[in-house]
């Protein structure tokens, strides 16, 4: 299955998560872009965050970021280094 532009959007959200802090979590203002507005909707539908505007990352979506960081590190790196 490809990556698909909403699930980019998802995962560019998920992105901007501290995982040092649990208290720590984010908010989309209703004037932010649509599609990253419809992504976070998306993210709380999927029980990822607790909040339609953001909010905090439940136990799933710190899986999800944890997973997401160690994918976007691994493509970030240069071959051979």
């Amino acid at each position: 299955m490809p990556f698909t532009p909403e699930l980019v959007a998802e995962l560019n959200i998920l992105v901007h998560f501290d995982l040092d802090s649990t208290q720590q979590g984010i908010k989309i203002h209703s004037t932010a872009d649509p599609e990253i507005v419809a992504a976070t909707r998306r993210l709380h539908a999927k029980g990822l965050v607790t909040q339609v505007d953001g909010g905090y990352l439940t136990s799933l979506g710190r899986d999800a970021v944890e997973h997401a960081r160690a994918a976007l590190t691994i493509l970030s790196s240069q071959p051979g280094r």
